[in-house]
């Protein structure tokens, strides 16, 4: 969930109604004070480390959650200041080096995954978006030519759609040279 408070991104994961993830206290307490012996010890410190491990891996996902929405913000600051008609040309590997992580773990934790903003709900790979060379200098996300071509194509008579030429023509008309190759 991302709100703004002032001039700051509030960033916190939707996982408030779930239970604290937590180890029972008398396992502990027992293992500590020895009340387990050979086999049975051996297995419940096994199972005392997996639990910590998966405590630990979950507090870990978290923090990587909030990480890469951060980054995400900063790459795309447009967006979030309320202007949803522009996406800045935004790859995976780009916030995995914003973050030190491995571009695995980018796609891993924004496959599949939602960010409640103040303009909707958006799932993360939303924010990803290819660039798109115009020839005279201007590096565009594919995301603004793509929003272009549809208000072009929402205003055409449905009964005689435009073809790839007359749209390419429309696109050129506002500003975006593009093949026809580009387009279809």
């Amino acid at each position: 969930i991302v709100k703004k408070d002032g001039g700051d991104w509030v960033i916190s994961t939707n996982d408030g109604g779930l239970p604290e993830l937590r180890i029972s206290q008398s396992y502990e307490q027992q293992f500590q004070n020895g009340e387990f012996a050979g086999a049975a010890k051996k297995f419940i410190k096994n199972k005392l480390d997996s639990a910590n491990w998966f405590i630990e891996a979950v507090k870990q996902r978290r923090i990587t959650m909030v990480s890469v929405m951060r980054a995400i913000i900063k790459y795309q600051p447009e967006w979030f200041s309320g202007d949803m008609d522009h996406l800045r040309p935004l790859k995976l590997q780009d916030i995995a080096e914003e973050i030190g992580m491995d571009i695995s773990t980018i796609s891993r934790s924004t496959r599949g995954k939602f960010v409640d903003t103040p303009y909707g709900v958006f799932e993360l790979k939303y924010y990803f978006t290819d660039a798109l060379d115009l020839g005279d200098g201007r590096v565009l996300g594919t995301f603004v030519i793509k929003r272009e071509l549809q208000n072009i194509i929402n205003s055409e008579n449905k009964k005689s759609p435009f073809n790839d030429d007359t749209l390419v023509e429309k696109l050129k008309d506002k500003g975006y040279k593009l093949a026809r190759r580009t387009v279809a």
